[in-house]
């Protein structure tokens, strides 16, 4: 019974999801990027609208299953959606051992040549680079470095390493598990430390599942919003589900290298738009230090939003407010158009 309602209900997400407009574009398929197979979709209703390309969380947690809740995006953009070597189809595609080199440099590599890719294949001169999650990491770089391949930056579930200077998350944690008398827990990341550059994927992977079992809007969010879009996803099948959860455990491997970064070492100049959509209850990658490196970017345009009632994952669980935000202070941006839905 239970397949039998997954069966009907991707049927009907899929129905949903038919690009029909004389204009619009829906396309998937195996690019080589970086020396592999790298799956990529583009889909919009309109290919005069701005271009975005997005870049997943996780690491290795494809943005595709949630197609479905963000379909009206793609009323006013044209997405393009990327699993990043060893991450959904593409770790699909090569298993683990076809996956090549797993770092942050090279994921950086792929990016600019995804980029250069969907600017020959769509004939635009700049994209949109929206990042979410761990993927803000490689966005922040990619916007930093090429503000001539990028019309703008926006960022949600804004990761701020800073070299390790702000543990708030990491004490939050703490008393939050001290609150909920699990001192067993609390001691587990307690002994890890607040340095995350010292910790080991396994451990990286520990904190990241206890911060969202701890916090009961992140839990539910994870529960609705996450497993599942997983589970209805109509681009994936039982075995492309395994294949994604397993991409996940892979890429952790990345976790403890991204640890390292130092944003404001880096640079907070910004040749180009720069905005932050950040859940304002998110204790994952919380506000407060996302807010404080926006506050010291330098840009020709910049902005920072609170989204209500999110934790992480807030532009998927509230896609509607993400893309009002998106309509109101990105595109009339990068359009030059008034603002307005």
């Amino acid at each position: 019974m239970l397949l039998t309602y997954r069966a009907l209900k991707r049927r009907a997400l899929a129905k949903k999801l038919a690009i029909t407009t004389p204009n619009g574009i829906g396309e998937s398929s195996y690019v080589r990027i970086g020396g592999i197979d790298q799956w990529i979709s583009v889909r919009g209703e309109d290919r005069a609208n701005p271009v975005v390309l997005e870049l997943h969380g996780g690491p290795g947690a494809s943005n595709h299953v949630f197609v479905p809740r963000t379909r009206a995006w793609e009323r006013h953009f044209t997405i393009v959606r990327w699993d990043m070597r060893g991450a959904g189809k593409t770790f699909a595609a090569g298993g683990p051992e076809g996956q090549g080199e797993m770092t942050l440099d090279r994921v950086y590599a792929d990016a600019l040549e995804v980029t250069h890719h969907i600017r020959t294949r769509l004939g635009v001169d700049k994209l949109l680079l929206v990042a979410n999650s761990f993927g803000t990491v490689t966005g922040l770089r990619l916007a930093r470095n090429h503000p001539e391949l990028y019309s703008a930056y926006v960022g949600t579930d804004q990761n701020i390493i800073g070299g390790g200077r702000d543990t708030s998350a990491y004490e939050a944690l703490l008393a939050r598990l001290a609150q909920a008398g699990k001192k067993k827990e609390r001691a587990k990341i307690a002994a890890m430390g607040p340095d995350r550059s010292a910790w080991s994927a396994g451990q990286w992977s520990e904190y990241a599942r206890t911060v969202v079992t701890t916090d009961p809007l992140t839990y539910d969010t994870m529960k609705t919003v996450v497993m599942r879009s997983l589970w209805f996803s109509p681009s994936h099948n039982l075995r492309g589900l395994r294949a994604y959860l397993k991409g996940m455990t892979f890429s952790e491997q990345l976790g403890p290298q991204a640890m390292t970064v130092d944003e404001y070492a880096e640079g907070t100049a910004f040749r180009l738009p720069f905005f932050v959509f950040q859940g304002e209850s998110d204790v994952l990658t919380p506000p407060e230090p996302a807010r404080r490196f926006h506050d010291d970017v330098t840009a020709p345009v910049k902005g920072f939003a609170l989204i209500r009632e999110a934790s992480h994952f807030a532009a998927f669980r509230h896609p509607d407010r993400f893309l009002d935000l998106m309509l109101t202070k990105v595109r009339p941006v990068v359009t030059g158009a008034a603002a307005g839905r």
